[in-house]
């Protein structure tokens, strides 16, 4: 997975085909609305936070939308290890109060945004067969990619797909210690601040329940989803959705405090992102409605309202600064 997205030149972030948008492969939520980034700005107001670092920016549409949003003069940073993506954000934030990382800064202060990242963090499959849980490899044979399976039997994969893949024969799920390393160090480096993921995912009683057998991994290629991540490799996108009981936890080790986990749809609500909408004067009757259109896939329940989770964990004085947040929060679902 990792070499299929990021080998330099040839991984499918970095090269230079089109990702985002209606001539890529999938829609993010700030391509479908400028409201999005601008609620994100709203709800992090009561910090009065002057950092802020985005993970994975995409277009830079986020960072666009969020500046625009916010009252105040805010130091916006930029950490993506897409080259490509990288020229497009620069072009679209140009004279903006951006600047671009090439590392995670050793401590970070602020807000941390993280947008669609988790689900793209390489990650393991794990199945389990014969009495024993074993871990997907790739191999080629007569030319082409084709699936290995090696027996676990030791290490914190094992451990992990002990604790929450179902002994079912032949139940087949992922794992992402990845991801919850990148949590943790953020979390670790975090002095005073909070880190917002948003991301579609389940907690880990419902990710790893028996019905979804076969696991989550799934490719996007011209807005068509599939399920075989060895063909077409390095010009799809390749993604599983995000444990998001093993990413909190992972933040609270690190020494954070959940702060909310919602559904999209409550987290925008409760970001006044309507209230927004109706203090918005449009050009034309016409822009209004494809406006609210797309506020609507934002948070229909059959769109991305949802499927699509928050979880924001924070440190210092952002957890209280983000107490307005507690009627929504769902961390026992966690």
């Amino acid at each position: 997975m990792r070499a299929a997205l990021y080998a330099p030149g040839l991984g499918y972030y970095a090269a230079g085909a089109t990702k985002l948008g209606a001539s890529g492969d999938f829609v993010t939520a700030p391509e479908i609305s400028s409201f999005f980034g601008a609620a994100l700005a709203d709800v992090f107001a009561p910090m009065n936070a002057k950092n802020v670092l985005e993970l994975g920016a995409g277009s830079g549409k986020l960072a666009r939308n969020f500046l625009d949003a916010s009252p105040d003069n805010k130091q916006y940073s930029i950490l993506d290890i897409s080259a490509d993506l990288r020229q497009r954000q620069q072009a679209i934030l140009m004279g903006s109060a951006v600047n671009w990382l090439d590392a995670l800064p050793e401590k970070i202060e602020g807000i941390v945004l993280a947008n669609e990242v988790l689900d793209a963090v390489p990650c393991e499959i794990v199945r389990f067969r014969n009495e024993h849980y074993e871990q997907a490899r790739v191999c080629t044979a007569n030319g082409a990619f084709e699936w290995m399976w090696q027996t676990l039997l030791t290490g914190s994969l094992l451990d992990a797909a002990k604790h929450r893949i179902p002994p079912i024969e032949g139940y087949t799920s992922e794992i992402n210690l990845e991801a919850e390393a990148l949590v943790a160090t953020l979390a670790e480096r975090l002095t005073d601040g909070a880190l917002c993921f948003v991301d579609y995912g389940f907690p880990q009683r419902e990710y790893y329940v028996p019905d979804r057998s076969a696991g989550t991994l799934a490719c996007h290629y011209q807005h068509r989803v599939h399920f075989d991540p060895l063909r077409l490799a390095g010009l799809q996108d390749v993604t599983a959705h995000v444990d998001f009981t093993a990413m909190a936890e992972a933040a609270v080790d690190a020494g954070a405090s959940v702060i909310c986990y919602a559904t999209q749809a409550q987290f925008l609500l409760r970001a006044n992102l309507l209230q927004r909408f109706e203090n918005t004067v449009f050009s034309s009757e016409v822009e209004r409605i494809k406006a609210l259109g797309d506020i609507q896939k934002l948070l229909s329940p059959t769109e991305m309202g949802e499927l699509f989770k928050v979880l924001t964990v924070g440190k210092g004085s952002a957890v209280d600064a983000l107490a307005h947040l507690a009627d929504i929060d769902q961390s026992y679902r966690l």
